[in-house]
């Protein structure tokens, strides 16, 4: 039998806050395999860095032993959880919903034991449910209780909607861990609300409360705002290699202090030089979700398209303009979204070519007002890690 008190320290390292450690030391010291339940709604088909976190918990307590249930929120996601929005979410189909689900699934196993999980499908109950038992789960709570969430309050004391079915989402989400029995939930720091709301209706059904152990939020590739599929600044885990690698290489050396201890579970040596650092990052993050040789090969691509200053030798993505506007401010805007995924205003545009960002052909375009003849081809330089193939 491993210490208890090794596997606790082990198992809460990492996790911002634990819920309690005493009730799951206890939980520890049943010498049974616990449910470990994680919850993901496939909202779009990815899943990103900001998910590993949790997911890499999941399959640490995967090899101690435990079981890892991992809840496909098919019918939560068509809600949309509104934690952290300052908005309602679109909705969605349910066959949206499932389609991305399929995609989900794949990409999580990149992290999790295929063999040790269970994967779980909320419309399994909320899809038997009657109207007059969802009245009954609505009951359990109040609008008072919902409204504390800082998300919730924000939005009313900005005079913005909160939707009636945005409310029904913490209910989901806690009656998820009744239906399964769960032990721990993992969530990120911003689903502290909705795991609680599940301990309170775990007590009410006469069930052990989970334990909740929250992790950090992984800031996105903007360094401003969580890692987001909806905000684009996201590295999905299917990203190609070299898409991988060179997306963490546009993050800011700041950022990479914390992309180091939240995705590789240590600190940067300052005796690193920051750029060296940066590639060793990239490189053992894309060798984590794909292998060793194409992490290799997609440092070797960048080195030839940034340090070597090749870029015509490289491997770039193909940009085509789309729209009848052929000057460089607009092909930036346009560039970045088409290839990258990435929302740049014209405003971030101009900035870019008027900083010297911007080349053409190997030429620096600071006028905004340049444009492109039509019909010419070669590579576009958008900033320090990024540029594309026109033609």
């Amino acid at each position: 039998m491993p210490n208890i008190s090794e596997t606790l320290s082990a198992l809460c390292r990492g996790c911002e806050k634990v819920l309690n450690p005493e009730d799951l030391k206890a939980k520890l010291e049943q010498n049974r395999p616990l449910r470990i339940k994680l919850g993901v709604d496939p909202t779009a088909p990815d899943i990103h860095l900001g998910h590993s976190i949790a997911l890499s918990k999941l399959r640490q307590f995967q090899d101690m032993g435990h079981e890892a249930i991992l809840i496909i929120g098919d019918f939560t996601a068509m809600i949309g959880d509104p934690s952290g929005r300052s908005a309602t979410r679109p909705q969605l189909t349910h066959q949206q919903v499932l389609s991305n689900a399929k995609s989900y699934q794949e990409q999580a196993f990149k992290i999790l034991s295929r063999e040790r999980a269970k994967i779980v499908f909320n419309g399994e109950w909320f899809e038997a449910m009657s109207f007059e038992e969802v009245i009954k789960l609505n009951s359990r709570v109040t609008l008072q209780q919902m409204l504390v969430r800082e998300d919730f309050r924000d939005r009313l004391d900005k005079g913005l909607p909160i939707h009636a079915h945005e409310i029904q989402y913490p209910l989901m989400q806690g009656w998820d861990s009744v239906m399964i029995k769960a032990d721990v939930e993992l969530g990120g720091t911003d689903q502290l609300f909705n795991i609680m709301v599940g301990r309170d209706l775990q007590r009410d059904e006469g069930l052990p409360q989970q334990v909740a152990m929250v992790m950090p939020i992984l800031e996105g590739l903007d360094g401003k705002q969580k890692m987001s599929k909806s905000l684009g600044n996201y590295v999905a885990l299917n990203e190609s290699p070299t898409d991988m690698f060179g997306k963490i290489m546009s993050i800011s050396d700041e950022l990479m202090v914390k992309y180091y201890k939240m995705l590789l579970e240590e600190e940067l040596s300052p005796d690193l030089h920051p750029m060296e650092a940066k590639k060793s990052l990239a490189q053992r993050i894309t060798a984590r979700f794909h292998n060793d040789a194409d992490a290799a090969a997609a440092r070797a691509e960048f080195e030839t398209r940034f340090s070597k200053k090749d870029l015509d030798a490289s491997q770039l993505p193909a940009y085509t303009p789309q729209g009848e506007a052929r000057d460089f401010v607009s092909l930036v805007v346009e560039a970045y979204a088409q290839c990258f995924q990435i929302t740049k205003t014209r405003g971030d545009a101009r900035r870019l070519v008027e900083g010297g960002s911007i080349q053409w052909k190997g030429e620096k375009v600071t006028d905004t007002k340049a444009v492109l003849a039509e019909g010419d081809a070669g590579v576009l330089k958008l900033d320090k890690t990024r540029a594309v193939r026109v033609g």
